[in-house]
């Protein structure tokens, strides 16, 4: 259950005077959502904090939609922005984002597993001069074979390959500066790997544990095929974090080795059909000359100019990975666009 009582900071030095926009991604949550946002407000409150919560809702199809829109209308603290269909969690979180207005933003799961109780900790930390303040699960609540397991190893993994040392990755319950996520494009499964991204941006990061409770209503959304979409992301990140700004260290060693390997076979076949008149033309030899040579290539041009393609399509044009149908509500607290 999450606390009964909300986080009181009562330390002057660590008050945070900071605008702050709460995002929670939803998909399928109606039965945790009144209960969530009646949790976040009254830290919100209790704290004085200035705050917005914007929810974003991922095509749910079980009531959210409605509900959020009811609520939307009696809340002057609540925005809710519905996506047109089911996108995924990072476009929700994307979407959350790039809609929030506040000057720190803070993410969290709409399934009651993370404690709101908790946000005014991520705040005390982040005022000590850090840009992004990530939840460690310390105590997590889930089943240890299909969810902790999994998660350490990936944690492990993923910190072996990004150079970005966390215990938890997977929790959603962090804290951003607005300035440094206007510096960071999600794409895929990408908001679990924020941190990384950051540190590329130079980002000061820290970690502190929080609370996890155990799912109260409906059904986990995490299956066995997210775990190879955030391998395949994993790669993404490594490339972007060692190769971004010089991409043709990555395709040209490999090419380059190729091509010379395919150049010096192909010298070999000559000096046998030149020097000593032997045929060449019935060897797999040749074909292998070909094929490495046309190998290192495609992996200068076709692997480059599709990582740039794919970079070009989604920011040089500012093509968004999500589309909004409405969105309720205002907020009391922030300048609204006219």
């Amino acid at each position: 259950m999450l606390s009964t009582a909300p986080f009181v900071n009562n330390s002057a030095s660590s008050v945070t005077t900071d605008t702050i926009s709460v995002v929670v991604p939803i998909y399928n949550e109606v039965e945790s959502l009144p209960h969530l946002i009646t949790a976040i407000a009254d830290v919100m409150q209790a704290n004085n904090y200035i705050y917005e919560i914007v929810c974003v809702d991922d095509g749910s199809r079980d009531g959210s939609t409605a509900l959020l829109q009811k609520l939307a209308e009696e809340r002057d603290d609540l925005r809710a922005i519905v996506l047109r269909r089911n996108y995924g969690q990072t476009p929700a979180m994307a979407a959350g984002f790039e809609n929030a207005a506040g000057e720190v933003v803070i993410s969290l799961d709409a399934d009651l597993q993370n404690d709101p109780a908790d946000i005014p900790n991520l705040l005390i930390k982040m005022d000590e001069g850090y840009d992004l303040v990530s939840g460690w699960r310390k105590d997590r609540q889930d089943n240890k074979w299909t969810r902790l397991i999994p998660s350490k190893i990936a944690n492990l993994l993923i910190g072996r390959v990004t150079k970005v040392t966390l215990h938890d990755y997977g929790c959603s319950l962090k804290a951003y500066r607005s300035e440094l996520l206007a510096d960071i494009n999600l794409y895929g499964e990408l908001h679990r790997f924020i941190p990384a991204l950051a540190s590329i941006e130079g980002a000061r990061i820290a970690e502190i544990p929080v609370r996890h409770h155990a799912r109260q209503f409906g059904n986990s959304k995490y299956g066995l095929d997210r775990t190879f979409r955030v391998l395949l992301d994993l790669l993404t990140v490594w490339f972007i974090r060692k190769f971004l700004t010089r991409p043709m260290h990555a395709f040209g060693y490999l090419g380059l080795l190729m091509m010379s390997l395919g150049t010096m076979l192909g010298l070999y076949l000559s000096s046998l059909k030149v020097f000593l008149g032997q045929s060449i033309g019935d060897r797999p030899l040749l074909v292998l000359v070909a094929i490495l040579f046309l190998a290192g290539l495609q992996l200068f041009g076709f692997g480059l100019l599709g990582e740039l393609l794919m970079r070009t399509y989604h920011e040089s044009q500012g093509r968004p990975i999500y589309r909004i149908r409405s969105i309720f509500g205002t907020s009391k607290y922030f300048k609204q666009d006219p």
